[in-house]
Formats: structure tokens, sequence, C-alpha cells
């Protein structure tokens, strides 16, 4: 089957531009909800658009560069208010009073807080590997250390710390950085190798705004509001081997009361390790959603 693809650029009240590409039968977001995929970071570019053919058959699927990233240049101090707000802006613009949203990573916390401010425009959320809760950071690091040798964590550091950085620099940085998401390192090693490439260049003033504003108010003092705002369909995916630790996950799934599907043998980016798994949990959620 040939699927319909089209860009745009879509202008936000205050002139931003955010770039845009869907997938699939956009001609009816009024009658049946698109689903509407919300990438990680923050601070890079979208790379969710290898899993919208996964789902484009079964209802229109918009992916989006943020704003401040890939297509979607702008400078200025970011917020998770502003970055709600092209959400409900995008939605208006492509024509649909609800969506199916599906986030991955820091995108299930933009997810949420949409949730939170317009429960009324989503029809049914899935959260991928995220959002994290509780005291997650210290099983994080300490597992990442683990997968790392010693000479590894010492070049990380050091890159890390270089006031400025050159293109093959930044590359190698994040490399490291992310290779250790996986199940299978080696591959690992060479899926964030191209992710590196792909992805950069990174906002990391996007990166550290949005990191600011989620520390002083986290998800997890909204999680009682985020539980009675939710719709009706909700689900958590996460892969048992991302090196953010799995109970914060099933922390999170148990407050909310929503299931937690795992993946096994995959890590942060699940459909890279298991991709037949993911693809038929993905189509039989999207299915459910979006038939009447």
């Amino acid at each position: 089957m040939t699927l319909i693809r089209k860009q745009g650029l879509a202008s936000m009240k205050d002139g931003a531009q955010i770039s845009w590409t869907a997938l699939g039968n956009t001609t009816d977001t009024t009658l049946r909800a698109p689903v509407v995929m919300l990438h990680g970071g923050p601070g890079v570019r979208d790379y969710l658009g290898d899993i919208a053919p996964m789902l484009a058959d079964l209802a229109p699927v918009y992916c989006y560069d943020q704003r401040g990233t890939g297509g979607s240049p702008w400078e200025g101090r970011h917020s998770f208010a502003l970055h709600v707000g092209d959400l409900a802006e995008l939605l208006n613009q492509w024509g649909a009073a609800r969506a199916v949203l599906v986030g991955h990573s820091y995108g299930t916390n933009l997810a949420s807080r949409f949730c939170l401010a317009h429960p009324d425009r989503v029809a049914a959320l899935l959260l991928m590997c995220g959002p994290f809760v509780g005291d997650w950071r210290s099983g994080d690091q300490a597992e990442r250390d683990r997968r790392m040798s010693p000479a590894q964590q010492m070049r990380l550091r050091l890159l890390e710390q270089l006031p400025d950085r050159t293109v093959e620099q930044e590359t190698e940085l994040l490399t490291l950085a992310w290779f250790t998401d996986h199940a299978d390192l080696e591959r690992g090693w060479q899926w964030a190798s191209q992710g590196a490439r792909q992805r950069r260049p990174v906002n990391w003033a996007m990166n550290a705004d949005l990191g600011k504003e989620g520390r002083a108010d986290p998800l997890d003092a909204h999680l009682d509001r985020l539980r009675s705002c939710l719709p009706a369909q909700v689900e958590i995916l996460g892969g048992v081997h991302d090196p953010r630790p799995l109970s914060a996950l099933e922390a999170l799934a148990s407050q909310l009361e929503v299931p937690l599907t795992r993946i096994e043998d995959a890590g942060h980016e699940p459909w890279l390790e298991q991709p037949a798994t993911v693809r038929r949990r993905l189509r039989e959620f999207v299915r459910a959603a979006v038939t009447p």
C-alpha cells in the first residue's frame, strides 16, 4: 500500500514555525482522531518517523520537530507551557479536535502535561519508555557506568566539560551517551552513532530550560490530578533493559492505575531491538483507540 505523505510549516501565535510531516489519509481528522508522535530529547529533532508507517493505515500519523529543533528553528526560553501550547495549536491547524498521543522518552512528559492542560483533546495515551518518576536517576547512572568501560566513562566526562565542541566531538559525545540505552551494546553503539549524526545539533539551551523546570516542578507532584484526567485508554510501554530502572515505570503504572507492557530484550528504543513486538503492540493500541 502506498501511503500519502504530506509536509508543512505551521505558524504559531508568537511567529514560531513548526515543521511537521503527516503519513496517511489526513482528510478525515474531524471524524477520526489522528495519531501524534511526540519525540524525546528534549533538544533533538524528531526521530519517530520510522514508527509512523507502522500505524498510518489505521489512522493519519503526524510527527513534528518541536520548536527549537530540526526544521523548527527558534530562539528563546523554553517551558512546558510553551510546548503544550504548540501542540494545541498544531491540532487546531490540522483540524483535529482530539488525538491519540504516542510519546517517547521526554515526549511522554510532554504528552502527560498536555493531558493535564487539555484532557478533552486526548483520545488515548501511549507512554513509551517514560515518564520516569521518583528517585530513578541514581539507578540510571549506575547502570550506564556498569555498561561502559572506564576509558569510555573518562572520555564522556572529558567531552561533556569542553566549552565548545567540533561536530566530530559532539557526535562522539552523543554516541557515548546513547549507546548504553540499548540491551545489545554492540548494536547499540551502531544505533547511537547513527542517531548522533542524524539528530544533531542538540539544542542544549532547550534541554537545560526544560530540565530545570522539570526539577522545579516534577511530574510526580501532579500524578493524582493526571490520573483523574486520563482518557479511557492508556498504556505504558517499557524496555526491560532500559538503563532507566523499570521499577520507576512500575511505580508510575501503579499510581496511575494503568497497564504496563514490558518489552523483553529491549532498551530505551525498543522498536530497534524488538520491531515485530513493538509494531504489534502499537497497532493493537491504535486500532482500539480509533475503532468506533
